[in-house]
C-alpha cells in the first residue's frame, strides 16, 4: 500500500452508522422465535407496556432518525423515516394488535435501511423517499377529504330523520 496516499475511511463503516445498525437489529429483531423465521425486538416487548412502553420505544426509535440527519441524510429522506416511525408509533398504540405489527413492519429496521442505501447511493434513495413522502401526504389528504364527505353524509342523513 503506498504510504504517500491518505486512506479513505467509507461513512457507511463510521461508528454512528454501526450503532444505528446494531440499535436497529436490538428494537426489531434481536430475539427469534425457536422452530419458525419470526423474530422480534426490544420495540415489541417494551411496546406491551400501555402508553409509556411505545413512547420509550419511540424515542429509542428516534435516535436512528438524529443520527441518520447528522450523517447528512436530505430531508425527503429524514421525512420517510419520520414517517415511517409514525406509522409505527400510530399502530404500535393498539394493544396486542400492534405489538403484532411491530414485529411484521420493523420501522427501526426499515429506517436503518435507508440510512444504508443514502451513504451507498444518495441520489436514488432521496428521489424513491420523495415520492414515498408525497404519496403519504395524498394518502393523508384522501383520507381527510373522505372523513368529510362522510361527516357531510351523515350530517345530511341526520337532518332527513329529524325533518320527517
Amino acid at each position: 500500500m503506498d504510504q504517500s496516499q491518505p486512506v479513505q475511511v467509507s461513512v457507511r463503516d463510521s461508528d454512528d452508522a454501526r450503532r444505528v445498525q446494531v440499535l436497529a437489529r436490538a428494537l426489531d429483531s434481536a430475539l427469534r422465535i425457536p422452530g419458525t423465521r419470526i423474530s422480534f425486538g426490544i420495540d415489541s416487548i417494551v411496546g406491551l407496556i400501555p402508553g409509556a412502553g411505545d413512547l420509550a420505544s419511540a424515542l429509542l426509535s428516534g435516535y436512528i432518525v438524529l443520527a441518520s440527519a447528522r450523517m447528512g441524510v436530505p430531508p425527503s429522506v429524514v421525512a420517510r423515516m419520520i414517517l415511517n416511525l409514525g406509522v409505527d408509533t400510530l399502530v404500535g398504540s393498539v394493544p396486542l394488535l400492534g405489538d403484532l405489527f411491530d414485529v411484521g413492519f420493523r420501522a427501526n429496521l426499515r429506517n436503518a435501511a435507508l440510512l444504508d442505501r443514502h451513504l451507498a447511493d444518495p441520489g436514488a434513495v432521496k428521489r424513491s423517499s420523495r415520492l414515498a413522502v408525497i404519496a403519504a401526504i395524498a394518502g393523508v389528504i384522501l383520507l381527510a377529504a373522505g372523513g368529510v364527505a362522510i361527516a357531510m353524509l351523515v350530517v345530511r342523513g341526520l337532518n332527513s330523520l329529524a325533518g320527517s
